[in-house]
């Protein structure tokens, strides 16, 4: 018997059967749908990495729930671009940083790569340094040896890509679920004003210019740049289909698929917010770190939220910087046509984390900041989006609609606007119905 006759067929070839199964008219079992999800599971982890626990710790002690509509507000649009970069990548069989390769002059094509990676860098620094605190805080480790042990486990998680797609997605999957599990006993333990908890889910308000600091920060840690990118990388190519009726029932699983996962995440980020509201917000406002949220946690509430905090946190910075590894060498293959060794990538965007540690620098405070150089960075890959699905050369039937295209435009209009007023206020220019932060 000659060895592909005795070879074991891999979990990712059984996923791509089932859903061929699926797309030919074959049995509509829960598995040959299931065969289907793992791209938006996979991007749901960029929602809900460290940055978006250093935002929302912040956003929730210091303005309680009145920041909550700008998680839902994010959420929105995040659900839409990734639904339209799966869309670019299951119409073109291309990601959208070799689209943007192919139709962008190359000096665009330059300056877009350099930014997105810087956007890499810093998207690697909040989740790098956010699984680094956790091991640290929960371990009792040197910060710098959190960090060893971070970027280790990463690798290791790495690795699984040489099994195919699934393994990995699976893996992110169970990240994913811990996290929200992490959350769901949070808002038992935390005391939660249910009903000015959903006032402020629908209520738009900005106190001050802090407020809309954290407002940019949040925008920044929702909708990520390098989830974008990478999500239709992740579908380019992983269902096979024959014509135009199997490409629009692969579309409509992987909108429901976004629909769904971003939905959880949107729900583990408003947890965020209302745990720290419920706990910091009316005796420690002045909660803005994620070690002084821990240490806070555990006189106020017990050892048991603290550390389920903890573990959240750890799942979060783990499984994100795996995800953020992979998007960042999607985005220089995408760009450039060059490819490097994943331990490399990996080395090259741990280095800023390590020098802000070794420079002194507030750990939190730096992952702020890094969620706004995403939203800053933000506007570049939606506006590509745009451009590319509106066209029927590129995407023939299945090019946006009008409504599509107007809601994709208001999207990137309030990123612009929010990213507007941040640079106002950087340079102390009076922004007009808000008051300096105290």
């Amino acid at each position: 018997m000659t060895e592909i006759a005795t070879r074991r067929e891999s979990l990712s070839e059984r996923t791509v059967a089932a859903a061929r199964g699926r797309l030919s008219g074959g049995r509509r079992s829960p598995g040959a749908y299931l065969a289907f999800v793992g791209p938006a599971v996979v991007v749901s982890i960029a929602y809900i990495d460290p940055g978006n626990f250093a935002t929302n710790i912040q956003a929730g002690a210091k303005y309680g729930y009145g920041l909550l509509w700008v998680v839902l507000l994010a959420n929105l649009i995040a659900m839409l671009f990734q639904a339209l970069s799966a869309k670019l990548g299951i119409v073109t069989g291309r990601n959208l940083a070799e689209m943007c390769r192919d139709q962008f002059p190359r000096p665009v094509v330059w300056a877009m790569w350099i930014v997105s990676e810087v956007a890499a860098m810093a998207t690697d620094l909040a989740e790098f340094l956010g699984g680094a605190i956790g091991l640290s805080l929960l371990f009792s480790m040197p910060l710098l040896a959190g960090m060893v042990v971070t970027g280790v486990v990463t690798y290791g998680i790495l690795m699984f890509e040489r099994h195919g797609f699934r393994a990995l997605e699976l893996i992110i999957g169970s990240m994913v679920g811990i996290i929200a599990l992490c959350y769901l006993i949070e808002i038992f333990i935390v005391p939660i004003d249910w009903g000015s908890a959903a006032f402020h889910t629908v209520v738009p308000q900005l106190a001050d210019t802090e407020a809309l600091l954290l407002a940019v920060g949040i925008i920044g840690a929702t909708v990520m740049p390098h989830a974008v990118y990478l999500h239709s990388g992740l579908t380019q190519a992983r269902t096979p289909v024959h014509n135009a009726d199997e490409r629009r029932m692969v579309l409509r699983f992987s909108n429901q698929e976004v629909v769904v996962a971003l939905t959880l995440a949107g729900l583990v980020n408003m947890a965020m917010v209302m745990m720290a509201s419920g706990a910091f917000h009316a005796g420690h406002p002045e909660v803005a770190e994620i070690q002084t949220a821990y240490h806070t946690l555990t006189p106020l509430l017990g050892i048991g939220a603290a550390g389920v905090f903890l573990l959240s946190l750890i799942a979060s910075g783990i499984s994100s910087s795996t995800v953020g590894t992979m998007a960042g060498q999607l985005i220089m293959q995408g760009f450039v046509g060059f490819r490097i060794p994943i331990w490399i990538r990996r080395l090259v965007t741990m280095i800023p984390a390590f020098v802000v540690v070794g420079l002194g620098a507030d750990a939190t405070n730096a992952l702020v900041i890094s969620q706004v150089v995403l939203s800053i960075a933000l506007p570049l890959p939606m506006i590509a989006l745009l451009i590319f699905t509106r066209r029927s050369d590129i995407m023939g039937q299945f090019a946006n609609s009008r409504l599509t295209q107007i809601a994709a435009l208001v999207g990137t209009a309030i990123v612009l606007l929010l990213n507007t007023f941040l640079i106002l206020q950087t340079f102390d220019v009076p922004i007009p119905g808000l008051s300096a932060g105290n």
